[in-house]
């Protein structure tokens, strides 16, 4: 489950995203409100943990974009607001605010995975998001690809590119941004790491399944 952190306490962040991540959690930290909308506006989260307090706005800013770039209203992720404030006034307006659940430091880290495993199990039961482009069938909801009848097995690093590329088909991505979605497994990724996995995805899936944009990034067919 693909879960978009934004906390800008970075000792905490740190705390949470080693956390997750040994959960099997793919996880990106976005430490304050314009990394985060650059994360919602290209990337499909199942969960949001949000700060309020960012250094660059409140957290709550952030909803109307998470509601908006949603595919289907089913496809919107669950927020979690995840703050000091501890007052029932700022609960009750940040769930009017579109907030799904609330949080208040500190928090023991097993109620947040519990919280987080409810999610993952309520989506778990919805239909999965699938995509098809010629023999290719990419099932972003199970995490499945299959080229024909032949399933198609993807590294880690892999699936967080063909994510990022299947969660708008049609839509070029930079290389900036793609290196993100490898730099969250390597801290050293660069543009020939880039270059080297894309290259994979194309053996593995087609050749014309992800065109180069000459000057600016990657995009996958429209499906």
């Amino acid at each position: 489950m693909r879960i978009l952190l934004v906390e800008d306490d970075r000792p905490l962040g740190q705390a949470v995203l080693g956390y997750l991540k040994s959960k099997q959690f793919s996880v990106d930290w976005a430490e304050n409100l314009q990394q985060a909308k650059g994360f919602a506006a290209t990337v499909p989260y199942a969960a949001v943990l949000l700060d309020l307090n960012l250094p660059d706005g409140e957290g709550l800013h952030l909803l109307p974009l998470l509601h908006e770039s949603a595919a289907h209203p089913s496809a919107r992720p669950t927020v979690i607001v995840v703050t000091a404030r501890d007052q029932v006034s700022d609960r009750i307006r940040g769930l009017d605010a579109g907030a799904d659940d609330y949080l208040v430091k500190p928090y023991d880290p097993e109620e947040l995975l519990a919280r987080l495993r409810a999610i993952e199990r309520r989506r778990g039961s919805q239909a999965s998001s699938v995509l098809t482009c010629d023999a290719v069938t990419i099932d972003l909801g199970r995490e499945v690809v299959r080229n024909g009848t032949v399933p198609v097995v993807l590294t880690p690093k892999e699936w967080a590119l063909l994510r990022v590329l299947a969660s708008r088909p049609g839509q070029i991505f930079t290389r900036e941004r793609l290196q993100e979605a490898l730099y969250q497994w390597d801290a050293t990724s660069d543009s020939n790491t880039l270059e080297v996995f894309i290259s994979r995805l194309r053996r593995k899936l087609g050749s014309a399944l992800i065109e180069t944009v000459r000057g600016t990034g990657y995009r996958l067919t429209a499906l």
